[in-house]
C-alpha cells in the first residue's frame, strides 16, 4: 500500500455533493424563468409603466400605458420617453430627468398635465427610477399614475380657499399670492412694463346698511358691488391691451383692482374714475333701493424695488386721505405727503417717551409795554431738541400730544419750569418790577387733569405770585365754555392767576359771552397786525382820486384794532398785540391804545439768559429791547 485510499466517500461528502448538484441544475432554471416572470407582471400590472433605455427610448410599454395614453402599447416602442410624458417642456424637469439618465440622480417625480390621442387631457404623477437587474444594459423604469381626481379635488378645495363665497371673487389670500407674483415677474423679458398699479377702495357708509338692513342686505349690495366692479375691469381691458385687472375682496366693505403691467398713473387714475361712475346709479336690491359711495386710494409705480407690503400700505395710507378729504372721490399717492405722515407717526410714537428724556426746552419772548418799552412779561414756548429732526416748533407736536393725551404731562412740565423760571428772575432782580410768565394751556389739559390742582402746586413748589402766571387758552376753546371748563377759569381767576384769550379776533368772537369769562387779557391775533402794514396817509394823485402807496394794506384793520381795542378796556381788560414787527406798526397800535406788544420787533423767542439781559432795559420805545433781545 502506498498510503493513498480510494475507498468509499463519507455520508457528508455525498451530502454536499448532492446539494451543489442541486443548486447547479436549479439556478440556470430560475434565470430562465425571471424574465417571463417580470414580463408577465410588466404585462398585467394596473399601474402603466414603459421600460426606457440609456438613450430615453421607450424599449416596451405596458397594456396599462396605452390605455391611459389612448394607443397601442407597442406603437410606443422607440419614442422618447420624455416627449410621452411631457417631461421637455419644463426646463428645471427636464434637467432632473437628464440626470437620471446619466445616472447621477436616483429618480424623479413629478406631475404633468398629459394629453391623450383623443384630444382629452389629464393629469399624472410621473416617476423615473433605474431598473433594478438591469444587467450591464443600463435602463430606466417610468411609470404614469392617473391623479386627475385628486387634482380636480385640490383645485376645488383652493378655489373655495381662494375666493370670497358672498363676492365669488378672489379673496386677500388670492390676490396677494397674484400681487406677490407679478412683483417677482421679469416683465422686461416678456415684453411687460414693468409697472404695477392697484386702486384699493372702500365704501362709503356701509356699515350704516348693515345697522339698518341687517347683514343679509348688506351681503347682496357687497355682491352687486362686486358686479359692477368686474363690470369695470373688463371695460377697461377692452379699452386698452393687456388683461383684465384683477378685482378682489380684501374684507369687509373693501375691494382692490390690481393692474398688471401698467402703463402709467393716468391708466389707474382712469380706472378709479370709471369705478366712482360705476357705484354712482342706486342699487335696486328686491323691494329696497340703496346708494352708496367709494373712497378709492389709486398707487402706481415701478415693480423694481416693491414689495407687497410698501405697495399696500401705500393703497391704505392713500385711501385714508380721501377719506379725509370728503369721501366719495380717488386720491392718488403722494411720496411728499407720506413722509410727513410718517414724520407725524414717528414724532407720535417718540412723545411720550422724549419728556422722560428732557428733550423739551422752553424758549421766552418779551411781553413789552407800549409806552415806555418795559418788558412786562414773557411768553413760554416750547421747543423739542428731537435727536432726528433737529428743533422743532410747537406747531409740529403740540396737535400730536392734544390727540394722544401726552399734552397733559408735557403742559405740566412746561407749567413747570416757566414759573421756576420766573421766580429765578424776580430774585435775581430784585430792584425791578417783576414779571409775569404767560403759559398756553390746552383745552384736553382742562378736561383730562386737575388744572386747578396743578397750577396751585406749582405756584406753592415755585414761590411765584399767581398774579405773575398768566394762562393762554385759544378764543374757541374760552367761548362758549360751560361746565367743567368755566369752573376751571373761574376757579383759577379766584386764585389771582391771569386768564388770557390767545389769537382773539379769528374765532367765534361772541362778545356777548366775554364779560361774564373771568378774562383779563385779550391777545389780537397777528392778522390785524400784518394790516398795519402801509405806511402813510394816502395821497392824492394827478386825478384826485386816493391812492395808497406800494403794498398798502386795507386800512380798516386799524379800524377793527381799535374798536376791538376800546372794548376790551370799556370790559376791564389789558389787550396785547402779537406779531408786531416793525416801528410803524408798533407806533399805530400805540396811538390806538394797545398795552403791550410782541413780536419780532422787541425779540424773538430767546433762551433765559438772554431774558435776563432785557431786565432792567429802560427807556421809550423798543430800542432798549432790540438791542438786548436781538439774536
Amino acid at each position: 500500500m502506498n498510503g493513498t485510499s480510494e475507498g468509499p466517500a463519507s455520508a457528508a461528502d455525498l451530502d454536499r455533493s448532492a446539494v451543489t448538484e442541486s443548486d447547479q441544475n436549479l439556478a440556470p432554471r430560475t434565470a430562465r424563468e425571471r424574465p417571463a416572470a417580470y414580463r408577465s407582471v410588466f404585462t398585467a400590472a394596473p399601474l402603466a409603466m414603459a421600460v426606457v433605455d440609456g438613450e430615453g427610448l421607450v424599449v416596451s410599454a405596458n397594456d396599462t400605458l396605452g390605455a391611459l395614453l389612448g394607443t397601442d402599447p407597442d406603437a410606443l416602442a422607440g419614442c422618447a420617453a420624455a416627449d410621452l410624458v411631457d417631461l421637455a417642456s419644463d426646463a428645471g424637469i427636464w434637467h432632473a430627468y437628464r440626470e437620471v439618465l446619466r445616472g447621477r440622480q436616483p429618480r424623479l417625480r413629478c406631475t404633468r398635465r398629459l394629453k391623450r390621442a383623443d384630444g382629452h387631457s389629464l393629469w399624472a404623477q410621473v416617476t423615473v427610477e433605474p431598473l433594478a437587474d438591469a444587467g450591464d444594459t443600463p435602463g430606466l423604469l417610468l411609470s404614469v399614475a392617473d391623479v386627475s381626481a385628486r387634482r380636480e379635488l385640490q383645485e376645488r378645495l383652493r378655489h373655495l380657499q381662494m375666493h370670497d363665497p358672498v363676492t365669488r371673487l378672489p379673496n386677500r389670500a388670492l390676490f396677494f399670492e397674484r400681487l406677490t407674483a407679478a412683483l417677482e415677474a421679469e416683465t422686461y423679458e416678456h415684453g411687460g412694463t414693468g409697472r404695477i398699479g392697484v386702486c384699493y377702495l372702500d365704501l362709503d357708509g356701509f356699515k350704516a346698511v348693515n345697522d339698518t338692513h341687517g347683514h343679509r342686505v348688506g351681503d347682496r349690495l357687497l355682491a352687486a358691488v362686486a358686479e359692477r366692479l368686474t363690470r369695470c375691469a373688463e371695460e377697461a381691458a377692452g379699452a386698452r391691451a393687456g388683461g383684465a385687472p384683477l378685482v378682489a375682496r380684501l374684507g369687509g366693505d373693501e375691494f382692490a383692482l390690481l393692474v398688471e403691467d401698467s402703463t402709467g398713473t393716468e391708466q389707474v387714475a382712469d380706472l378709479a374714475e370709471a369705478v366712482l361712475a360705476a357705484l354712482q346709479p342706486p342699487f335696486e336690491l328686491s323691494d329696497r333701493r340703496l346708494s352708496v359711495t367709494a373712497s378709492v386710494g389709486v398707487v402706481e409705480r415701478h415693480t423694481a424695488g416693491t414689495t407687497p407690503t410698501a405697495l399696500m400700505q401705500a393703497a391704505d395710507t392713500t385711501l385714508y386721505w380721501a377719506k379725509a378729504d370728503g369721501r366719495a372721490r380717488w386720491t392718488l399717492f403722494d411720496p411728499e405727503r407720506n413722509a410727513t405722515r410718517m414724520t407725524r407717526q414717528a414724532l407720535a410714537a417718540t412723545l411720550r417717551p422724549a419728556i422722560e428724556r428732557g428733550e423739551f426746552a422752553l424758549e421766552y419772548q418779551p411781553l413789552v409795554g407800549m409806552e415806555d418799552g418795559r418788558v412786562r412779561g414773557v411768553e413760554a414756548l416750547i421747543r423739542w431738541n428731537h435727536p432726528q429732526f433737529g428743533v422743532l416748533a410747537p406747531n409740529r407736536f403740540i396737535a400730536l400730544a392734544e390727540e394722544d393725551g401726552s399734552i397733559v404731562p408735557l403742559g405740566r412740565w412746561i407749567l413747570r419750569t416757566a414759573c421756576h423760571q420766573a421766580r429765578r428772575w424776580q430774585l435775581a432782580h430784585p430792584d425791578d418790577p417783576p414779571i409775569f410768565v404767560s403759559v398756553n394751556v390746552a383745552v384736553r389739559q382742562v378736561w383730562d387733569s386737575d388744572l386747578v390742582a396743578d397750577v396751585a402746586r406749582t405756584l406753592e413748589e415755585t414761590g411765584l405770585a399767581p398774579h405773575l402766571l398768566q394762562l393762554e387758552l385759544t378764543e374757541s376753546a374760552v367761548m362758549g365754555s360751560a361746565g367743567r371748563p368755566l369752573q376751571v377759569l373761574k376757579a383759577l381767576s379766584d386764585m389771582g392767576v391771569h386768564i388770557a384769550i390767545d389769537d382773539f379776533g379769528t374765532g367765534y368772537s361772541n362778545l356777548a359771552y366775554l364779560s361774564r369769562l373771568p378774562v383779563s387779557v385779550l391777545k389780537l391775533d397777528g392778522a390785524f397786525v400784518r394790516g398795519f402794514q402801509y405806511d402813510a396817509a394816502p395821497e392824492a394823485d394827478a386825478a384826485g382820486g386816493a391812492r395808497a402807496e406800494a403794498g398798502a394794506a386795507n386800512p380798516a384793520d386799524e379800524v377793527i384794532v381799535e374798536a376791538m381795542v376800546q372794548l376790551a378796556h370799556r370790559l376791564g381788560l389789558t389787550v396785547t398785540a402779537e406779531c408786531v414787527e416793525t416801528s410803524d406798526q408798533a407806533t399805530r397800535l400805540r396811538r390806538i391804545g394797545c398795552d403791550t406788544g410782541q413780536g419780532w420787533l422787541y425779540s424773538r423767542p430767546v433762551a433765559p439768559d438772554r431774558i435776563s439781559a432785557l431786565l432792567g432795559s429802560a427807556g421809550p420805545g423798543a430800542a432798549g429791547v432790540q438791542a438786548a433781545g436781538k439774536p
